[in-house]
């Protein structure tokens, strides 16, 4: 199975959403069907087949997510985001200022997922292929 080293390899190329969707290609070779990230810390569990699942660290210290989400200005920082004009850890800050708590991406249906602390969906994405 999948490592967190060779994830953090592959993430180590994305330097803005734009380069989210070689990534997404990248992890789903290596065995990857699926993950979720948690916006406080950026820890991130990676599900593979057969039940297999491996957790990263976090990755910096904890943000505090806004209780009250705001899908409209998500969109327009994720928009800024998935043209790479701003960097992973300024979308995770604007993330939990609009209140986005975690995203699950599910690789079969190439799409993620955004949900607020309510677990509330608040949108949901598909990836685009290459």
């Amino acid at each position: 199975m999948f490592t967190i080293e060779q994830i953090e390899l592959a993430h180590s190329k994305v330097k803005s959403g734009a380069e989210f969707p070689n990534y997404i290609q990248e992890i789903k070779e290596i065995g990857v069907v699926a993950f979720e990230t948690w916006v406080k810390d950026s820890h991130t569990t990676y599900f593979g087949k057969d039940n297999f699942q491996t957790t990263s660290n976090p990755k910096y210290a904890e943000l505090l997510i806004s209780d009250d989400s705001s899908k409209d200005k998500f969109i327009e920082y994720l928009k800024i985001h998935q043209k790479g004009e701003t960097d992973y850890l300024t979308f995770c800050n604007h993330c939990a200022e609009t209140g986005i708590e975690k995203w699950v991406v599910r690789l079969d249906a190439m799409t993620c997922i955004y949900y607020d602390v309510l677990g509330n969906e608040i949108l949901v994405e598909t990836i685009p292929t290459k």
